[in-house]
């Protein structure tokens, strides 16, 4: 069978899956015998293709990660993490804490979607609104003022311009809000995309300290996992390491692998490296002295997921009476400019 690219798969899908094979694994069925499985019990024809593939590959390599990755389908996290599962054996828990980390993904991006759509709905129809204000409206009451002897001045008078121009050059904005999609589509749709605007982001503190925070997330989930198998420290940083994508934080973990070169003990190397602050950092300590490191990581990683839901959660709920009050705000000073200088002419008339 020729090896192919699929489309990459949704959170919900790519929890399914997981939740699948993790229950298989604790069935005590080996992998290639749960994607065999799996196989069987699918009707629908792309999901058997991809599974085909990933069944071919296996029995090639013996590999989950590896026959994954060669798909394209599945997203690189899950990949890192299967891996870290393979080479600790504990590739069921990892599934299972898969399964739980991309429903909550679907949860929050669904959360997310229903909450921005209504906004973006509003956004469209007020700048229409504003739209056939400054184009329609604002020229007509320009005609009265000419009428009454009067001219537009200050801020009406500007947004009268700004009518005219836009009337103007109305072959130029379409061309311009066709560009805006495209870059919109490039930026969200496209990997090489995607990645320019997150480097562009991390240049915003506020979205910054938000990526921070899940990549901290993501590296406390890996070595609890890693932790709880018996390995090294040495052996637990070098796996976690490949989970996290952002420079700053891989030159953390550097600094924090040659201070236990050196023989520092991994919580002092976590603080020395800044890897961990304030009440994580004393969180770490006492579980290095206690031996229940991984149980501290774990604890960790859920206190950081807490955040940044809470943020989230905060933002969304921000959203739209923001956008209310903006609009609104924008709308009532463009009638405002209008009316209240007609008003004082029709009063003196």
């Amino acid at each position: 069978m020729a090896q192919q690219t699929f489309s990459p798969l949704s959170n919900m899908e790519v929890s399914a899956f997981c939740s699948q094979m993790a229950m298989i694994l604790h069935s005590g069925i080996f992998v290639m015998e749960g994607i065999s499985i799996m196989l069987e019990d699918t009707a629908d024809q792309e999901e058997r293709a991809l599974l085909m593939q990933v069944n071919e590959t296996l029995q090639e390599t013996g590999i989950l990660h590896q026959a994954l990755r060669k798909t394209g389908a599945f997203p690189e996290y899950m990949i890192r993490m299967i891996r870290i599962g393979e080479e600790t054996g504990k590739l069921d828990d990892v599934l299972t804490a898969l399964t739980a980390y991309y429903d909550r993904e679907a949860t929050i991006a669904q959360t997310v979607k229903n909450a921005v759509t209504y906004p973006l709905i509003m956004v469209f129809m007020m700048l229409l609104v504003i739209l056939v204000l400054i184009t329609k409206v604002m020229p007509i009451f320009n005609e009265i003022f000419q009428q009454l002897g009067n001219e537009m001045t200050g801020f009406s008078r500007a947004v009268l311009n700004l009518g005219i121009a836009v009337n103007r050059y109305s072959a130029l904005l379409i061309i311009l809000l066709i560009l805006l999609a495209a870059a919109a589509f490039y930026f969200g749709k496209t990997q090489k995309g995607r990645r320019q605007l997150r480097s562009f982001a991390l240049h915003i503190s506020f979205i910054r300290s938000f990526i921070e925070k899940l990549t901290a997330c993501r590296f406390a989930n890996g070595m609890s996992l890693t932790l709880s198998s018996g390995m090294s420290p040495e052996e637990c940083l070098n796996l976690t390491s490949d989970l996290i994508g952002e420079a700053d934080f891989v030159r953390k973990l550097d600094i924090c692998r040659e201070s236990i070169k050196n023989g520092q003990e991994l919580n002092d190397a976590f603080i020395k490296a800044e890897i961990f602050t304030g009440i994580y950092a004393r969180m770490v300590s006492i579980g290095d002295r206690t031996g229940a490191l991984d149980e501290v990581m774990q604890k960790i990683a859920d206190k950081y997921q807490e955040e940044i839901d809470l943020r989230f959660a905060g933002i969304i709920a921000a959203l739209e009476p923001t956008l209310v009050i903006l609009l609104s705000l924008i709308v009532g000073m463009i009638l405002l400019s209008v009316m209240l200088p007609l008003m004082g002419i029709m009063a003196s008339l």
